[in-house]
């Protein structure tokens, strides 16, 4: 059924600050789950039959959230870490115990899809909460061939209970499993000539992911795992730069990568290469806060050579445990000193850019999915301001609308 929203304040997310502000009184006109168009709401609408009409009475329509950056699908819990690392043991010590990543891939190694599909729903629940219609999904605890195809599925699965849309991503380059402890190079072969082909030839993924780290992979076997996915018809993003400089973000951008996220250390010649490339720079302001790291982002060069900056949940259960996508918006304005607007900014536009659909998802326009968060609020600062007052009151999804 074709939808029509009437009374509505829009804030379409356009280029420029008027893309931000709130609109006079306006129709959106909703047809095969695209907007058609978007009219003063003085200009009568003729409903057909089939339209359903939905009075907004004046609340603001933003598009959908897009958390670009997830880890939703595991088994296991890590609150021993969350103590371990409040009495000062660092993540790295911690990974090194047999704790961080791999105590989540015995976990995960273990659970059926079914079960991973269920301990991943109140997760997504959180971020459907807080406005999301898209969300990216890694794989990264499985570690083998069959483990990491499992996340996949079960990523994928998620649509068929609630109503989003899940961009799925290949991170079997997210640690070293057990079996290839001192052979990293034979695993990232492995990945490279099993892993990726078969994720590609049944398209499982539309994107493959690299833990570029001094905990994860070298440059060199991140460049590999990035030249077997582009012969295969996959985009590359990467984990750069959180932990160390390596020259991973500078990397991704060689390969136009979508995003290069974290990036904390990331330095002047990695913000030049990304101002070269279309590589959306993506905060993470959660595993920032919760791990207490001090390095911040370069958010003013960023800003200066006009990268585009997301800002996603990274949701995981070692140093991001937060399913509330607008509380990533806080924080990236409090620790990061984004604006309010950069931070809508970076769960729509260029959350969007940095998932390959900068030219259907993001924005309210003509021709673009009708993805669609629908507030209880005046202003759009709102969204970076409070945490935890429930103000969503309604989400579209491909033009179907779902009262939350």
């Amino acid at each position: 059924m074709d939808l029509i929203l009437t009374n509505a304040r829009i804030v379409s997310m356009e280029q420029g600050d008027l893309g931000y502000q709130p609109s006079s009184p306006k129709t959106v006109v909703i047809k095969a789950g695209k907007i058609d168009a978007c009219l003063d709401s003085h200009i009568p609408i003729a409903a057909a039959p089939e339209h359903k009409v939905i009075d907004c009475q004046g609340k603001l329509i933003t598009p959908g959230l897009i958390d670009c950056h997830t880890h939703l699908i595991y088994a296991g819990n890590r609150a021993n870490e969350f103590e371990m690392h409040l009495q000062g043991v660092p993540y790295p010590a911690i990974a090194k115990q047999g704790g961080g990543i791999l105590s989540t891939v015995h976990a995960t190694r273990t659970a059926s899809i079914d079960q991973l599909v269920e301990l991943a729903l109140p997760r997504l629940e959180g971020l459907l909460r807080s406005g999301v219609t898209s969300v990216e999904i890694k794989s990264g605890y499985g570690l083998t061939l069959h483990d990491e195809i499992k996340m996949l599925k079960a990523a994928k699965h998620l649509e068929d209970h609630r109503r989003i849309k899940v961009v799925t991503t290949l991170l079997a380059a997210h640690a070293i499993p057990p079996e290839y402890q001192h052979r990293s190079d034979d695993y990232v072969e492995h990945i490279c000539q099993e892993i990726i082909p078969l994720v590609a030839e049944q398209k499982l993924a539309s994107s493959v992911d690299v833990f570029c780290e001094s905990i994860g992979f070298t440059l060199a076997q991140t460049e590999k795992v990035f030249q077997a996915a582009i012969a295969h018809g996959l985009q590359v993003k990467g984990h750069t730069e959180q932990l160390s400089n390596l020259g991973g973000s500078a990397l991704t951008a060689h390969y136009q990568g979508l995003s290069a996220d974290h990036i904390e250390y990331l330095d002047e010649q990695g913000v030049f290469a990304l101002a070269r490339s279309n590589t959306v720079a993506t905060l993470l302001p959660g595993a920032f806060y919760f791990l207490r790291e001090t390095q911040r982002p370069p958010i003013d060069l960023l800003r200066q050579h006009h990268i585009p900056m997301a800002i996603a949940s990274d949701f995981n259960p070692g140093t991001s445990p937060f399913a509330d996508l607008t509380l990533m918006m806080n924080m990236a304005c409090t620790l990061f000193g984004l604006t309010p607007q950069e931070a809508l900014r970076g769960v729509t536009q260029h959350a969007a850019q940095a998932l390959g659909f900068a030219d259907s998802r993001g924005k309210i326009a003509t021709g673009y999915d009708a993805d669609l968060a629908i507030w209880n609020i005046s202003h759009p600062a709102d969204l970076s301001y409070q945490v935890g007052v429930p103000r969503l009151h309604a989400r579209v999804v491909d033009g179907a609308f779902t009262y939350e």
